[in-house]
């Protein structure tokens, strides 16, 4: 039972490894569908991510959340608003990395954390720890200083933390699951973005099913494969949700703003001048401190569940005895803020 459970847990980890690796390396993916325009990627993204769920939830016959979800008008315009938030979220994200600016949408990613605890604070009435307080101070003094190496405030990086964890609180709020909610998300996408595609066919600017100057129907493949891009790295989160504690989670999201970052330096040569290095450090030190706190908070509410200590009681067999009492356990003590796992879904 413990060998299988801990090869539950490996091939856990190794899915969430999947899922923040390929949310990493869209940098190299979204390149390859120009000439197209960056609205006319994001139009193709969302129309075909609704025939990728569609697919998949066809094959494992999961419909029976959908009636309950339409008889809650609250829960289905949370989901409609986060559906919206998303969009921005993929806009921003895709015409970044098409203008080269990799580097700083990667920064979106590492900053969001401390977004998302600002939101726990503000709109959840989470109370936070001193060190998590000094995190989020960090972390704002990094924007300060990436705002005067910039020239002007990141605001890619600030669009993108901001519209993903304000996405991730309505989630959190409508309470459905990765694939359903991404189901609902597409649907709610799917008429704008096909509305717009056609748009541009009628107008002649359209790449998809048409051939030009640098693209064939490899292109148009390409599009349609940007709903299964979509789809795959979240359908490896959530087998590895099932498998793996959130603080691993929660340490491996850090992967995808990691690779975006070396891929944005290395591949993409953006330029790093130090001021922008000393942005980004104060970036990790937050980061830094933030993982330190959550893990330190997570082993001590495991160090304050005392086991049951079982007392030997001597029996006379000439005299029934009492039982003794069992000793007591003192309860667990619950940090005040949990560690989240943010999912990038860019």
């Amino acid at each position: 039972m413990a060998e299988g459970t801990q090869q539950e847990a490996g091939r856990g980890f190794w899915l969430g490894f999947a899922a923040y690796g390929i949310w990493g390396t869209f940098p190299l993916f979204w390149p390859l569908l120009e000439p197209s325009g960056a609205a006319e990627i994001l139009a193709n993204r969302m129309t075909w991510s609704l025939v990728a769920v569609l697919l998949i939830l066809l094959v494992q016959r999961r419909w029976s959340w959908i009636r309950p979800l339409l008889a809650q008008p609250r829960r289905l315009a949370l989901s409609v608003t986060a559906a919206a938030f998303i969009s921005v979220n993929w806009g921003v994200y895709i015409w970044g990395v098409n203008s080269g600016h990799v580097v700083e949408t990667s920064l979106g990613y590492f900053i969001n954390p401390l977004v998302t605890i600002a939101f726990g604070v503000l709109a959840l009435r989470e109370r936070l720890r001193s060190v998590q307080w000094a995190a989020v101070g960090i972390g704002a003094a990094a924007v300060v200083v990436l705002t005067v190496a910039y020239g002007r405030p990141p605001w890619i990086a600030l669009v993108l933390a901001l519209s993903f964890a304000t996405y991730g609180l309505l989630k959190k709020l409508v309470g459905l699951g990765g694939l359903e909610s991404f189901a609902v998300e597409s649907a709610v996408m799917f008429p704008l973005a096909a509305a717009y595609l056609v748009y541009l066919t009628v107008q002649g600017k359209s790449t998809l099913g048409h051939t030009g100057a640098g693209y064939g129907w490899g292109h148009t493949g390409l599009l349609m494969l940007s709903g299964m891009v979509t789809a795959i790295p979240l359908l490896c989160f959530g087998a590895a949700a099932q498998r793996v504690p959130l603080t691993t989670l929660g340490l491996l999201q850090y992967l995808a703003p990691v690779f975006q970052f070396l891929l944005g330096v290395t591949v993409f040569h953006e330029s790093m001048p130090p001021a922008r290095w000393a942005g980004f450090a104060l970036v990790w030190v937050a980061l830094a401190v933030l993982t330190f706190d959550a893990l330190r908070q997570l082993r001590r509410a495991r160090q304050a569940v005392v086991p049951p200590v079982s007392v030997p009681v001597a029996v006379d067999t000439a005299q029934p005895q009492a039982a003794a009492p069992a000793p007591a356990v003192e309860p667990a003590v619950e940090p005040a803020v949990e560690p989240r796992t943010a999912v990038s879904s860019s």
